[in-house]
């Protein structure tokens, strides 16, 4: 039996919204970041954005084309959350980390204490959203403890993603033989993505 050819007829016009609706908001510029309610938006979402990226972009690499198939694995879909949750919690002391370091070192920003109050404000948003209570826990714990040793004039030039790079490695629901060939790529994949946020960021601070 001969294989159907995708052609662009079999785009519907919703397709062609999506799609159009895709290119003009990326040339939309973005708004500057101006304030503590701005660097909150930017390190929640931000910090979702590449946790779920890594996350599933690893997992689909691995699994090939039965990717879509192992979500109708109920033990399969609860790894995945766990795994979802638990790197997004380090990716958003990261962030956090990373952002009032940076104000440190550019603009003579000294209430580093703002990066605290920010981040116990998202995991607050976040447990409404059915974040596990004990990650949320542990999250604040971590945090706590990064806190008062943490040197703000250099964190933000000093490997400050690598924590969330290795929280993908750990928990990214791969068997341990597989992930072990494949520590490299994953590390390097979480600090590309970090890049690409790090220059936004960059760019839009305004403070």
């Amino acid at each position: 039996m001969t294989k159907k050819k995708f052609t662009w007829r079999d785009l519907s016009l919703d397709d062609f919204k999506v799609y159009f609706f895709s290119l003009f908001k990326a040339l939309i510029p973005k708004k500057k970041l101006r304030n503590f309610d701005d660097l909150e938006n930017f390190i929640q979402t931000k910090s979702a954005w590449v946790s779920q990226v890594t996350l599933y972009s690893y997992l689909k690499t691995r699994m090939g084309t039965r990717y879509v198939l192992h979500f109708d694995n109920d033990e399969f879909m609860k790894s995945v959350n766990q795994a979802k949750w638990n790197i997004y919690a380090v990716a958003l002391q990261d962030l956090s980390f990373f952002v009032f370091s940076y104000l440190k070192v550019n603009y003579n920003f000294n209430e580093q204490i703002k990066a605290k109050e920010i981040f116990l404000n998202i995991l607050d948003d976040e447990t409404s959203n059915k974040m596990p209570i004990e990650i949320v826990e542990e999250a604040k714990k971590n945090f706590e403890e990064r806190f008062k040793s943490i040197n703000w004039e250099k964190y933000c030039d000093d490997i400050p993603f690598n924590p969330s790079a290795l929280s993908l490695y750990k928990w990214a629901p791969i068997a341990d033989e597989l992930k072990t060939l494949d520590r490299k790529i994953v590390l390097n994949s979480v600090i590309l993505k970090w890049d690409i946020i790090k220059k936004e960021f960059k760019d839009r601070i305004q403070f």
